[in-house]
């Protein structure tokens, strides 16, 4: 009998790819016994009103670049492709709707977004549709969402990554004061940002 497809969603603005980003992909791979990850870049993040965000383009290929050597991973051009606003729901749906219903679908993230699940576009009709996956650094406080009221609304597993204090923010303002970024992100992906300029602004 075939098995159950487990497929891993890493979704992110990937603005740009870090190694944080890949750690707890990899990490998720192995600890829930994933048959593939796929990072998802966004299209129009919903989110990122604050500041402006690097073209999807730009943000799709560096994800590649970083991913390249990794048969396990695959890059989406779903959300990049797509008009309008990203919504997570609408990926899962359709991701669900390609796999078929018997698929196991995660949804890989960072902890800090699982408290804003519940106000999320369509938050229970996408808790129906996939497990998320959380990722945390070591010595995070559970107990908190232990206590919370998401934790009656979502199938949350929680995982350790260490590389998570790596951040995009910090890439980019030290690419934008030129500071170094060496050791943190991929050295290709270092390659691509400087080739097109990117982040000198600082923003």
């Amino acid at each position: 009998m075939r098995k159950k497809l487990r497929l891993g969603i890493m979704g992110g603005t990937f603005d740009p790819i870090h190694y944080g980003h890949l750690v707890a992909a990899e990490e998720a791979l192995v600890q829930f016994n994933l048959d593939r990850v796929v990072f998802m870049p966004t299209g129009i993040p919903v989110r990122k009103t604050h500041r402006s965000v690097t073209s999807a383009e730009h943000r799709y290929l560096m994800t590649v670049i970083a991913t390249a050597s990794n048969p396990d991973f695959e890059v989406s051009r779903m959300e990049v492709d797509r008009p309008g606003a990203t919504y997570t729901v609408d990926t899962m749906l359709a991701l669900r709707a390609q796999h078929g219903a018997s698929a196991e679908l995660y949804f890989i993230t960072g902890a800090d977004a699982v408290w804003e699940i519940l106000t999320w576009k369509d938050s229970e009709r996408l808790a129906d549709v996939c497990t998320f996956i959380a990722a945390t650094r070591p010595g995070y406080d559970l107990s908190r969402f232990e206590q919370d009221e998401v934790a009656r609304h979502i199938n949350v597993e929680f995982m350790e990554v260490p590389a998570l204090a790596i951040s995009s923010t910090d890439i980019r303002d030290r690419i934008g004061s030129r500071r170094p970024v060496r050791y943190l992100l991929p050295e290709a992906v270092a390659a691509y940002i400087a080739k097109n300029d990117l982040y000198r602004s600082g923003v």
